[in-house]
């Protein structure tokens, strides 16, 4: 359950990094509140999450997941680079979680 806990947190991540980019400095209520909202959700579920599973572990992959899923969003929404270098950094990334997530014991 804590991996799961986990992703949705890193998920999260993503929302509020996103988030930032819409609320033009908080100049803008509705979007500075909902991001916000995911800044909080997400570091009370990446808490929860360290109650089980290591710290190095879980912080990783909690940055990991928002890196990539932020990534990812900024090239669809953003229009930025998709680069064939940057999609093979971002699958080391990916590969990094994968491997983090099959060392640590449940």
């Amino acid at each position: 359950m804590a991996w799961i806990v986990l992703f949705v947190a890193g998920l999260l991540e993503v929302g509020w990094a996103i988030g930032l980019k819409y609320t033009e400095g908080f100049s803008r209520l509705g979007p500075s509140v909902l991001t916000v909202l995911a800044m909080v959700a997400s570091l009370g579920l990446l808490g929860i999450a360290l109650k089980s599973l290591p710290v190095g572990t879980a912080y990783a992959i909690w940055t990991g997941v928002g890196t990539v899923g932020t990534a990812l969003l900024g090239m669809v929404l953003f229009g930025e680079s998709t680069a064939a270098l940057r999609l093979a950094c971002i699958g080391l990334i990916v590969a990094g979680i994968t491997g983090l997530k099959l060392v640590t014991p449940d």
